[in-house]
């Protein structure tokens, strides 16, 4: 091992300079030690090339609807399974290298992404969620659409807000539009566990920035002051929109699409 990697059945790192055995199939890295616990059959790498290291949305999305990338899919069913307990889901930070190394892991594999069960902290898995949905060349929100949520999100009356809202949501690119349904769902989700203590106040100011961001790349110092507490506001009217708008987008057998 030249670089450490963390082993794809116990999750522990394989030191510098240490044997490791790798699936020339799937590009699996194990300790020796774990071989016996591999998980078979092994899923043989696609033959299309690893996703971009950034791009839009759609560049991650599959071909047919619900266009949900693969890694948000996983990563949301992984916090279903085993993170509905954990206080704080998604505010408490997961450890900023394993974050990185898994979200490298994930982007590197492309369609047949490593399972995320050996991952032992699930704030790592929201660390990689999160940290895949900044890192995108535009936010789900897209940059033309930012104005449009905005003054959608600023309109007093409940009904027209929500009305408005809809509109704008049906405008997105398809694949944001879905992946935004998806998450919306996910996170009315959590909201909802007493355990996680994350209302739709704590969640908005968690994914505002990530989901809304602002209505360019390269925002001014004034524009991220002025944006904020407006991100937060748009994030918590679509949370308020009822589920069944949501699941007219990813189907409702498909809330839950495990990859």
């Amino acid at each position: 091992v030249i670089r450490p990697e963390p082993c794809g059945v116990c999750g522990s790192r394989i030191r510098f300079g240490k044997a490791a055995v790798k699936c020339r199939q799937c590009q699996l890295l194990l300790h020796p030690k774990c071989r016996e616990q591999c998980p078979s059959p092994c899923v043989p790498r696609p033959h299309h090339h690893a996703w971009p290291r950034e791009g839009v949305l759609a560049d991650f999305a599959p071909p047919t609807p619900p266009l949900v990338p693969a890694l948000v899919v996983q990563c949301v069913t992984e916090v279903e399974t085993r993170g509905l307990t954990e206080t704080g889901l998604y505010r408490v930070p997961g450890a900023e290298q394993l974050v990185r190394e898994w979200k490298r892991r994930l982007l590197r594999a492309g369609g047949a992404l490593p399972a995320l069960g050996s991952v032992a902290d699930i704030h790592v898995v929201c660390g990689v969620l999160k940290d895949f949905l900044r890192g995108l060349k535009e936010p789900l929100v897209t940059f033309s659409l930012h104005p449009a949520f905005l003054r959608a999100a600023d309109i007093l009356d409940d009904a027209a807000c929500g009305t408005a809202l809809r509109h704008v949501v049906s405008k997105l690119p398809p694949a944001n539009r879905d992946t935004l349904a998806f998450l919306m769902l996910h996170l009315l989700r959590v909201s909802r566990s007493p355990d996680c203590k994350m209302d739709v106040l704590n969640l908005s100011r968690v994914f505002g920035p990530t989901l809304v961001g602002h209505s360019s790349a390269n925002p001014t110092p004034l524009a991220i002051m002025e944006d904020t507490p407006r991100q937060c506001k748009v994030v918590a009217r679509l949370l308020s929109l009822p589920p069944d708008f949501w699941r007219g987008f990813v189907g409702t057998e498909q809330e839950n699409l495990v990859p």
